[in-house]
């Protein structure tokens, strides 16, 4: 196939542009992409931005030209060009342009409705046809997630995944990867956290029931916030639990990254006297005891006890004492939030 598409680019660029078109959509659909990827390809294609916007399915979606998608604000342009999902039906597949459409951009607006309305077939139902089951469909994922998806078109994704409507699941979102979703009978913390040991940082929602998914997602993507790279520079757990943070999820909210607070300054301070000082504060305020603290970190007691009084040095408060430590602990949580901010 690249053969072929070499040979017609030197024989007309058109015609390799257009195969080329083809083939991308042709592997979004072969390997069940959802929504989000087909639509990021419109836009990476036509370098315009594109919407996706359905109201009777709830759908509304906006693509940038980096490939960046988010919910659609306000109405499309009439004047855009566009592309209906079915024969004669209303404009959904718009790219944000004015002026008629490239002949590559109307050939790319074509095939991402078609691929737009393979995946609503088959998550949302929008066929006659029985649609297959497919155990790992990142699409219905898609939709179960979605919390503009109503509730019928979640029930549908449900049965695509092999999901009974009375299952109780958890959302997971990875840094590094796609949505997932852990039905109860295999979410348990711990055999769950061994599952994506190794894979980077995974946040864990909430075990809900199906129809309540949108608000696990949303509190797993708040609990990957909190989860560090287990690096010198951002120590800590990568694996984090939403119904484990408690009322520390509310630090989430209403952080500026342009004026971090005092105590996130100064743990930054501390971090420039020397290397090790942020996994030290970290393990200190994680372990019960100072010989625990001092085993996690191969040091004898006696040693980090020198380094605690070095590092309260540097802070300008001390971390021994309760308060203290509470301080050192709600400080590293948001020098996380800010290193990893949400999208």
């Amino acid at each position: 196939m690249h053969h072929v598409v070499a040979r017609l680019d030197a024989l007309d660029p058109e015609a390799g542009a257009a195969i080329r078109v083809i083939g991308r959509f042709d592997e979004l659909v072969a390997g069940r992409a959802g929504l989000e990827p087909i639509l990021a390809a419109v836009a990476g294609l036509t370098g315009s931005p594109a919407r996706l916007i359905d109201a009777r399915l709830r759908v509304a979606l906006r693509a940038d030209v980096e490939g960046r998608v988010a919910r659609a604000r306000g109405p499309a342009d009439p004047r855009w060009p566009a592309a209906p999902l079915e024969p004669a039906g209303a404009p959904a597949l718009w790219l944000e342009h004015l002026g008629p459409p490239s002949l590559l951009a109307g050939m790319v607006l074509d095939r991402g409705a078609f691929a737009a309305r393979e995946v609503l077939r088959r998550t949302r139902g929008v066929s006659r046809m029985a649609p297959a089951t497919f155990p790992d469909d990142p699409a219905a994922v898609e939709v179960l997630l979605d919390s503009d998806a109503s509730d019928d078109d979640r029930r549908h994704a449900a049965g695509l995944l092999d999901l009974p409507e009375d299952a109780m699941a958890r959302a997971v979102a990875p840094a590094d990867g796609a949505a997932t979703i852990v039905t109860a009978d295999n979410a348990s913390n711990d055999g769950t956290a061994r599952r994506w040991e190794g894979i980077g940082r995974v946040g864990f929602g909430p075990i809900v029931t199906l129809l309540d998914l949108p608000r696990s997602w949303a509190q797993a993507r708040t609990a990957l916030r909190f989860a560090a790279q287990g690096t010198d520079d951002d120590p800590g757990p990568s694996t984090v639990y939403a119904d484990a943070l408690g009322a520390v999820m509310l630090l989430a909210g209403g952080l500026d990254p342009a004026s971090p607070p005092a105590d996130v300054r100064a743990l930054e301070r501390a971090a420039r006297s020397g290397p090790g000082v942020l996994r030290t504060l970290v393990e200190f305020t994680s372990h019960a005891s100072l010989r625990l603290s001092a085993a996690a970190l191969y040091l004898h007691h006696s040693t980090l006890t020198d380094r605690i009084a070095a590092i309260e040095h540097d802070l300008g408060f001390p971390v021994r004492d309760p308060q203290g430590r509470l301080r050192v602990q709600t400080a590293l949580a948001v020098r996380r939030l800010l290193l990893h901010p949400a999208d």
